[in-house]
């Protein structure tokens, strides 16, 4: 019997966690992987396609490499491109999006590379594909995307093996203001070292995403549970082996977390927001959500306290935030002495206002917004 066969696969992330990813990946059985600007190289079986897809709490999307060439007309694109495998991953007829960038390179119009490439998928499989909106943040994206990119007359061709971004995780219909996405929550949650069976404080927890997320690392359960993606929709989905996964989850997962889970806000309408989606995602039994003002927090401890903090990008908000912070700071210090702290927080002056010892932080973008993740422990 030939051996099954192995992927180049790239699993994106949030610019700045790129290690964090990697060592999730490690800890999913992933061997080798390998941390690069935006993601994580990889090479895998199909069983690691699935299973990443499942259980990467840091992951957006992954990426199966399916093809590289260089190609200097499009005649040669669509030659080329021709003979990658996409009878294993397509339908005849079946939609399909296209994302082409193009960049130092002889081909430079993206829409006649998505053409070329059509026309190599018709060739391939006997029938032409239509052609769906390439949008990246549909989360119900339906049909498969594929993902075109030349760079120095180099084509790499890539299959989004995931569907709908995977921080989309299926529990998340009430946000309050300024939403986190799930998978820079997890990534927060890791890259502090937390590691579920610590008391753990969001003071600021918006719509909850933060302690829900923590919940499901304490427990173990598996982030893409409730979620569909792209690969189940493959010709040759292994439907056995993704059915073993699943089992497997569920039997990994625990009852109950082992340690405290508690989250805060001033915002009456963020809390029901947290235990609408706490529920949603079978979690609401492990965390305490409160209504409260960050000066009138009790911490129990020590533990860790992980959260997102107001940035304020509104003429006039400057003057309240530094108040904010150095409240914020002032509360940490009296009241958290040998918690660890991980959070984000709008700029290097905003974050002075906390006076707190900070390692280097790391810049990252949230929601089109420059915030940086640093971290202290309280002395």
């Amino acid at each position: 019997m030939a051996n099954p066969p192995r992927f180049d696969l790239f699993a994106a992330c949030a610019p700045g966690f790129e290690a964090v990813c990697a060592n999730e990946l490690l800890s999913l059985g992933i061997a080798n992987p390998r941390a690069v600007p935006g993601g994580v190289e990889f090479r895998g079986f199909r069983t690691h396609i699935y299973k990443v897809n499942l259980g990467s709490r840091t992951t957006e999307r992954v990426l199966l490499r399916l093809d590289e060439f260089r190609a200097l007309t499009f005649k040669e694109l669509q030659q080329k491109a021709k003979r990658v495998e996409w009878e294993k991953y397509l339908r005849p007829g079946q939609p399909v999006s296209i994302r082409a960038t193009c960049r130092k390179s002889r081909l430079i119009h993206s829409d006649a590379v998505a053409e070329r490439m059509t026309g190599a998928i018709s060739e391939r499989l006997g029938r032409a594909p239509k052609l769906a909106p390439a949008n990246k943040d549909a989360q119900a994206a339906q049909s498969p995307l594929i993902v075109v990119r030349i760079v120095d007359d180099v084509c790499t061709l890539s299959l989004d093996t995931s569907g709908a971004l995977l921080h989309f995780r299926g529990y998340r219909q009430a946000t309050a203001k300024a939403p986190l996405r799930e998978t820079l929550a997890a990534s927060m949650l890791l890259a502090s070292g937390w590691t579920g069976d610590q008391p753990l404080l969001d003071p600021f927890c918006g719509s909850g995403t933060i302690p829900i997320e923590a919940a499901l690392i304490a427990r173990h359960i598996a982030p893409g549970r409730q979620r569909r993606f792209a690969f189940t929709e493959w010709p040759n989905f292994n439907r056995a082996a993704w059915e073993d996964l699943l089992a497997q989850a569920d039997q990994s997962a625990l009852a109950k977390a082992p340690a405290s889970i508690h989250g805060s806000d001033r915002d009456a309408g963020a809390i029901e927001a947290c235990r609408a989606n706490a529920g949603r995602a079978g979690v609401l039994n492990d965390i305490e959500f409160e209504r409260r003002a960050v000066s009138a927090i009790e911490p129990i401890g020590p533990g860790w306290m992980v959260t997102n903090l107001p940035y304020g990008h509104r003429i006039g908000e400057d003057k309240d935030l530094r108040n904010l912070y150095a409240q914020f700071g002032k509360v940490l210090r009296t009241k958290c002495a040998g918690w660890h702290v991980a959070l984000l927080a709008g700029s290097a002056q905003l974050q002075s206002q906390l006076n707190l010892d900070f390692g280097e932080a790391i810049r990252i973008n949230n929601g089109g917004i420059s915030v940086s993740f640093a971290q202290a422990d309280v002395k």
